[in-house]
């Protein structure tokens, strides 16, 4: 664990007396460095308010579906925790069932559908290539909302 997620989850909890003594699970998004930074500054800017999951993926992560109220830490590419976000909903969909409004709200690239289908399609190809998991329009994918609740 990186000593930056420790700390901030100090600082969390120094203005949220209310919350666990334990820190969220940590993250990152993406699956590399550069877009990762590129997706924290879009969060620590207000225009991220949302990501996209395929069931298949946390599956074989061996993680849960988010749920509402979740905290989570979310870290640069480099490991380092910035920012403390809350879900507040998650709705499963088909890939071919994500819409514009949700698009947007993921906050990247030229804000369209058409560029989140390409991006995310990329995306989920390289994370469940070789799983036998299909990359189509009927991929189940979690779209989660969620509000930053550190830095405000």
């Amino acid at each position: 664990m990186h000593p930056s997620i420790r700390d901030i989850w100090a600082r969390y909890r120094a203005v949220h007396a209310d919350a666990p003594e334990a820190a969220p699970a940590a993250f990152q998004f993406c699956d590399n460095a550069p877009d990762a930074d590129i997706c924290l500054a879009l969060v620590l800017a207000g225009q991220k308010r949302a990501t996209a999951s395929s069931l298949a993926e946390l599956q074989l992560a061996g993680l849960a579906l988010p749920q509402p109220g979740e905290l989570s830490i979310v870290t640069n590419g480099a490991g380092e925790a910035k920012a403390v976000i809350r879900t507040c909903s998650v709705d499963i969909r088909r890939f071919a069932e994500v819409d514009e409004e949700f698009a947007r709200a993921e906050g990247e690239g030229d804000l369209t559908l058409a560029w989140w289908r390409s991006a995310h399609l990329a995306y989920f190809t390289r994370v469940l290539a070789g799983s036998g998991h299909v990359v189509n329009d009927e991929l189940e994918i979690a779209c989660e909302r969620f509000e930053l609740v550190y830095p405000r």
